[in-house]
């Protein structure tokens, strides 16, 4: 019976983990796991974690690491997380990874790979800075590498575009700011000898084509697969 695929996909703002994590679930047959998605779906089911977390959001305070790691392993507890699973947006800091490591190992489980994908700041300030959205339905353009046919026009409604706040230079190098000193620690944490196996981080260049990082970051976890079953 082949080992347990538990990977986790870090990254700054803009370089497509999501995106990329998304489009092996086929691949691997693994669930997507976004810790946004867990909160709010907790939340709207009025579970008791969910019960807990709306205490914290409605007193505007983040929720404690602890909370939220008892989130991620109770999805991880569900039947289609028992062969593994892609987890995204966590762990962000060294006490989260602590705490997510530890949670793990009481569970009897262990991280298999934590994909790492990297984009020079250059590039990621312009790929968000970019992106112009429909004023009314949402549609995502961006004015170099997908523009629409007439400048500021939406193709499929005809909206006006516009630049969401977030996406102000001025901004996004702050996010990347803030994502250099919380997530570079976590990088440097999975980096080290964790025993038998030595680092579990797979690094991959995100700054090329997107089919290209995607059969690559497809190639590492098959040959991860394949030597942790040796």
């Amino acid at each position: 019976m082949p080992a347990e695929l538990n990977l986790v996909f870090v990254g700054p703002p803009g370089a497509g983990k999501g995106t990329q994590a998304a489009r092996l679930v086929d691949d691997f047959g693994l669930p997507f796991i976004a810790t946004g998605d867990i909160l709010r779906a907790n939340v709207a089911e009025g579970t008791e974690l969910g019960v807990k977390a709306k205490e914290y959001m409605d007193r505007g305070d983040l929720l404690p690491d602890d909370l939220v790691v008892e989130l991620i392993m109770d999805r991880l507890a569900q039947p289609d997380s028992a062969d593994g699973f892609i987890l995204d947006g966590f762990p962000r800091t060294v006490p989260q990874a602590e705490a997510l490591d530890a949670a793990m190992q009481q569970a009897g489980r262990r991280l298999t790979a934590v994909i790492l994908v990297e984009v020079p700041d250059e590039e990621l300030i312009e790929r968000l800075s970019g992106r112009r959205v429909c004023s009314k339905s949402g549609h995502t353009f961006h004015v170099k590498f997908d523009p629409p046919k007439h400048e500021g026009v939406c193709d499929v409604d005809g909206s006006k575009l516009i630049q969401r706040d977030d996406d102000q230079p001025e901004t996004i190098a702050n996010r990347l700011r803030v994502y250099h000193e919380q997530t570079s620690p976590v990088v440097s944490f999975y980096d080290r000898d964790n025993g038998p196996s030595g680092a579990i981080l797979r690094r991959v260049d995100g700054s090329r084509d997107p089919d290209e990082v995607y059969r690559h970051i497809r190639a590492l976890i098959a040959t991860v697969r394949m030597e942790d079953t040796l």
